[in-house]
């Protein structure tokens, strides 16, 4: 099997899809490995190193991606300006593609795989189990964004993180809330405390009070008898009733915090509006939202994705992308996940397709021209009777 890793097209992207380490465990095991020329260079991976793990590095894209039984990629496929075409059009028709794709967020590229039958799997798509946790980018991806929410907060923050005490007198911890607790939220948690902080945190699923307070943080919940979480275990949407009450708890919440970092999305993709307009009216001056569901839509009325903005006294973060800040580890880890993935259906030389197990099903978004992801499919079906 022939698996090649192109360069990112995407503008903000700087990770690569595969480090060399995990480069010279798929030689090992038998498969072969092409990587664009210049590929990880952003992530600090560069040619040589990937040469001395056995792989190749190649100029021509477009013969690399012609050539390639599987094709490795962080995000979904593009316009890809250099080469002017689109990436899904690059792909040997018939061939696999394994990469985070968000399917309802991208029908054009699920319709193109689809046409050119390629079997695509979405790591954004694989099931949470416990079988699946070492393929998780998701998991992986959040962990860093939690961390790097945090770090920018405290730099857009006027003021300390830490209590000082100084011969000038003492100045206050700043009050971090921390809405979702997922794994972006807990790893946001977990910085805040280490930087010094005092620490609040909201959760529509009481079941991660206790690992809340493991942390450090103060918990503060909605008391209801409704089922927050759903069988994939991603929060859920909750009635309306709920919600009233959540929005009373999250105004009076931020108006006391200096940083609030937010990170909920539901079904892991779709960001509710928690903080309104009128809630960024009422925080301190000088106080800062990172919304790190900004490019889910944003949990806050008033973030701009891509864009830092200031309203009422308060600035307002939208990063798109925190794992690309950090480029070396968030490519390390996400190389490690897909690795994962690739060696467990990697048999006899050979990988093992296989619809009936659990993994490839919720991971396959296309396979032999049809899409088989339910909700992309539904969406591309409307927009093709609008």
């Amino acid at each position: 099997m022939k698996i090649a890793v192109p360069r990112e097209s995407r503008a903000d992207e700087k990770r690569v899809a595969l480090a060399p380490e995990s480069v010279q465990k798929l030689v090992k095991a038998g498969v072969s490995v092409a990587i664009e020329q210049g590929a990880g260079d952003a992530a600090s991976y560069g040619d040589d190193a990937y040469r001395h793990a056995g792989a190749g590095v190649e100029s021509d894209v477009a013969a690399m991606l012609g050539g390639a039984d599987l094709t490795l990629k962080v995000q979904a496929p593009a316009e890809n300006s250099r080469l002017g075409r689109h990436e899904a059009d690059l792909l040997r028709e018939g061939s696999m593609l394994l990469t985070t794709l968000y399917p309802t967020r991208n029908l054009d590229a699920v319709r193109r795989l689809a046409a050119r039958r390629i079997t695509t799997f979405a790591t954004d798509c694989i099931p949470r189990i416990t079988r699946a946790q070492s393929m998780d980018t998701l998991s992986s991806m959040a962990n860093i964004g939690g961390y790097r929410a945090v770090l920018i907060g405290a730099m857009e923050l006027p003021k300390y993180f830490p209590m000082f005490m100084t011969a000038a007198g003492t100045v206050l911890a700043a009050k971090v809330l921390v809405i979702g607790a997922g794994v972006a939220g807990l790893q946001a948690i977990a910085t805040a405390r280490r930087l010094g902080a005092t620490v609040e945190a909201t959760d529509t699923r009481p079941i991660v009070k206790e690992q809340v307070e493991s942390l450090g943080a103060r918990w503060a919940g909605v008391e209801t008898s409704e089922s927050a979480q759903d069988a994939g275990g991603y929060a859920k949407e909750l009635s309306a009733d709920y919600y009233k009450k959540q929005a009373e708890l999250i105004g009076s919440r931020c108006a006391a915090a200096d940083v609030v970092i937010t990170t909920a999305l539901i079904g892991g993709v779709k960001a509710p509006k928690l903080i309104t307009a009128e809630m960024v009216r009422g925080m301190k001056p000088g106080s800062v939202i990172v919304d790190v569901a900004a490019e889910g839509g944003g949990n806050c009325e008033l973030t701009q994705p891509g864009r830092t903005v200031r309203e009422h006294g308060v600035t307002i973060c939208g990063p798109t992308n925190l794992p690309s800040e950090m480029p070396m580890h968030a490519s390390l880890l996400f190389s490690r996940n897909l690795t994962t993935f690739v060696l467990a259906y990697w048999k006899d030389n050979a990988f093992k397709f296989d619809l009936a197990d659990d993994i490839l099903k919720g991971a396959t978004v296309t396979h032999d021209g049809q899409v088989l992801h339910a909700a992309a499919r539904e969406a591309i079906q409307k927009g093709a009777g609008a």
